[in-house]
């Protein structure tokens, strides 16, 4: 019985082989070049060539004015980004739920939810031009209106705000999707109770609506808390300039300037393990409180 059962998976095993390779091979692989994180690097000698210098490269890291700097920038942008991107879908998943034109609603459902397939290197040049001070047509509808012009993409003060404000323009709509899904867990003969006892759509959403979705905001409140140190290379990589750095250079940008410009490879790499360490402790904690407050899990 066994051996005929193990026949039958057989092919099943075999089938997961080349996806298992390209796992080793791209996923776990590289994790072996941690090891330069404790040594003064040299592509001439590799990493087995290297000498180690221990914890050097981690206290020069700490050492740079820059680098706290940084990280506040990552965790503000970051928290920003995920509290905005909790609230904004939700509200946007109610006011779509009232809608009982069909054709009406999906229209505004795909509009809202078609910037979440452009890539942040296309919307980066259209951001660009659009906001230019000297060109762009944000800052011509605010010098009709009698404003002066704002320098979004080149001014520290602005800067988080922009960055903040385009991410929650692309993403918004797709997690929109996620909550009108949450949607349909009410049961409709709570509402047909409610119109009974004379409760009207205000309460109907409070009382009923939003008590539905609560397990699934729970659960995704509590899983983004590991993404608290990805504030989005890609977006800000596309946006920002030297002009910024002050409040838009995060850890992700940092890493790409020492490692790849400054080819400070040893520091680079262990700026990039204390992000992975503390975002897996985050990633930990966050599954954990899935489990105990929505009853997610993995396994």
């Amino acid at each position: 019985m066994l051996s005929h059962r193990w026949k039958r998976l057989l092919p099943l095993h075999l089938m997961l082989l080349p996806a298992l390779a390209l796992l080793l091979i791209y996923g776990y692989g590289p994790i072996t070049g941690i090891v330069i994180a404790f040594q003064k690097f040299m592509p001439s000698k590799g990493m087995f060539g290297s000498p180690f210098i221990g914890l050097d490269n981690f206290k020069y890291v700490w050492s740079l004015p820059d680098t706290k700097q940084v990280l506040a920038n990552t965790v503000i942008i970051a928290l920003c980004k995920i509290v905005l991107n909790l609230i904004v879908p939700i509200v946007l998943a109610l006011l779509l739920n009232e809608i009982r034109l069909k054709l009406f609603k999906r229209t505004v459902q795909t509009i809202i939810y078609l910037p979440y397939f452009l890539s942040w290197v296309l919307l980066g040049g259209i951001l660009i031009d659009i906001l230019s001070p000297s060109q762009g047509i944000v800052n011509d509808l605010l010098r009709a209106f009698g404003f002066k012009p704002v320098f979004f993409l080149g001014d520290p003060s602005w800067f988080r705000f922009t960055v903040v404000f385009t991410d929650l323009w692309k993403e918004a709509g797709f997690n929109t999707i996620v909550f009108l899904a949450a949607v349909t867990n009410a049961n409709p003969s709570l509402y047909e109770a409610a119109v009974i006892d004379g409760a009207n759509r205000w309460k109907q959403t409070l009382s009923i609506t939003l008590p539905s979705m609560l397990p699934v905001i729970i659960l995704l409140a509590t899983l983004s808390l590991g993404n608290v140190l990805n504030a989005g290379f890609d977006q800000i990589f596309n946006l920002y300039s030297p002009q910024v750095y002050s409040s838009g250079d995060i850890l992700d940008t940092f890493v790409y300037r020492i490692g790849l410009i400054d080819t400070q490879y040893g520091v680079a790499t262990a700026v990039g393990l204390f992000k992975s360490v503390i975002s897996c402790l985050f990633i930990s904690v966050s599954y954990a409180l899935a489990y105990r407050l929505a009853g997610y899990r993995i396994f």
